[in-house]
């Protein structure tokens, strides 16, 4: 049997509205600019995420907000991949990064983590590292004794938010282009 879906996007944040315009959720960000853009919902509750069905670049695309929290976001992935069987190379995830200026985007074919525990519990569902991801830059905290996780479940100033939201419409471009034409082309692109 053939899949019904070709591709899994995964959009990563935190369910709940005190998040969702936190640095964390610049993946829902991009989900529902995606879902604004192709005029579809994703709010269709099943493998613990809310999904929604799109076609890009001609692929049947599941596209996923896990409900997990982020630090479990991988259990939503393992069900969804596993049931319409769906190889991790095209499991597409879009992130928030801090180690990126705000606003700039890092498109990978795989690797490791780099500290973010959404792509640590994708990775250890998936059994691989290898798979596609989009980074969008939130900054680092300006002062070292900022805690990490105060800063990344803050929210954007009204200055941060319009880089962000230019951002995630190139995170929604770049994803199509990574299912269309593939890693190197949207690296090439969008990097």
């Amino acid at each position: 049997m053939t899949s019904t879906f070709q591709w899994l996007l995964v959009c990563l944040g935190n369910p709940g509205k005190e998040y969702e315009t936190t640095r964390h959720n610049v993946g829902f960000m991009a989900a529902d600019e995606l879902a604004r853009r192709e005029n579809v919902k994703i709010n269709k509750l099943r493998y613990r995420a809310l999904t929604g069905e799109v076609r890009l670049g001609g692929q049947r695309v599941l596209a996923l907000k896990p409900q997990t929290y982020m630090n479990l976001s991988g259990e939503a992935v393992k069900l969804a991949g596993g049931f319409y069987k769906i190889p991790p190379d095209h499991v597409l995830v879009i992130s928030d990064d801090v180690a990126l200026p705000l606003g700039k985007l890092r498109i990978r074919a795989g690797g490791s983590a780099g500290g973010h525990n959404g792509l640590k519990n994708i990775i250890s569902h998936l059994g691989t590292d290898q798979f596609p991801r989009i980074r969008v830059g939130v900054g680092a905290p300006a002062h070292p004794e900022h805690e990490m996780i105060d800063w990344v479940i803050g929210h954007f100033t009204a200055q941060e938010k319009k880089a962000v939201d230019e951002a995630v419409g190139r995170a929604v471009d770049a994803a199509a282009c990574v299912i269309e034409k593939g890693v190197s082309e949207a690296q090439n692109l969008y990097n």
